[in-house]
């Protein structure tokens, strides 16, 4: 994707529209979790790496880093675990979940939280750009949001993006205990009711094995998510 590296997307690369397809290197031949450098984040370029099982993942002051993770995290219908607690607020009603409500808020509260390293970027890595970018898939109907709101005021939430039967979550944030708990399983109900076959975590983390995240190798997962969107 060219040899001279600056900070964020490259501008001198194509722009490639949501029809437009790039070839990423297959990630099983890569020895670690980074498959590509640089290039940049147009519709057509995320949805590439995506169907590919690849997604951007990179400190600020780097060029754009495609990642695909050995082991990879995913959560399926029937390992979704709902704890007798969260099942209680939910039945309670105690937020009121929206989807699709309000994308910039979400990701903007998103991009406000402080994370620490676990295997990629420490810190924000929801950059401008990303923010740019995934409002633009959210626009042509491929990111979607799910949002928790108490009195009036947003809460918590989470947003990923939507091939076929998989979801790919990127990031989720909480004002409120319980909020992105909330509005992320009441989200994963909805798309396992409607034939979803599984939730792309990316990378483990405790929080998301509490909510039933699995590992599965790269190669099962890459496996899996070809069977899954048919290629």
């Amino acid at each position: 994707m060219g040899r001279r590296y600056t900070p964020g997307p490259d501008p001198s690369f194509p722009y490639l529209d949501e029809n437009q397809r790039y070839p990423f290197p297959d990630p099983a031949l890569c020895g670690g979790s980074i498959v590509a450098i640089g290039g940049n984040l147009s519709p057509g370029m995320l949805l590439s790496a995506y169907e590919q099982g690849i997604f951007p993942w990179y400190n600020p002051e780097d060029p754009v880093l495609w990642q695909s993770p050995d082991p990879r995290f995913v959560i399926f219908p029937e390992t979704l675990h709902i704890s007798a607690s969260m099942r209680k607020i939910l039945r309670q009603g105690k937020f009121t979940v929206t989807f699709d409500r309000d994308f910039p808020g979400v990701i903007r509260n998103c991009a406000a939280v402080e994370r620490p390293r676990q295997g990629g970027p420490a810190g924000t890595w929801i950059t401008a750009d990303i923010i740019t970018a995934y409002t633009e898939l959210h626009r042509l109907g491929y990111a979607h949001s799910a949002e928790s709101w108490l009195d009036g005021e947003l809460a918590g939430g989470c947003y990923g993006l939507k091939l076929g039967k998989v979801f790919c979550g990127e990031s989720m944030f909480a004002r409120t205990a319980n909020a992105s708990k909330a509005a992320f399983l009441t989200l994963a109900q909805s798309l396992f009711a409607g034939g979803l076959r599984l939730i792309d975590c990316q990378v483990p983390t405790d929080h998301l094995r509490s909510l039933g995240g699995r590992e599965l190798s790269r190669a099962a997962f890459l496996k899996l998510l070809r069977e899954t969107l048919g290629h």
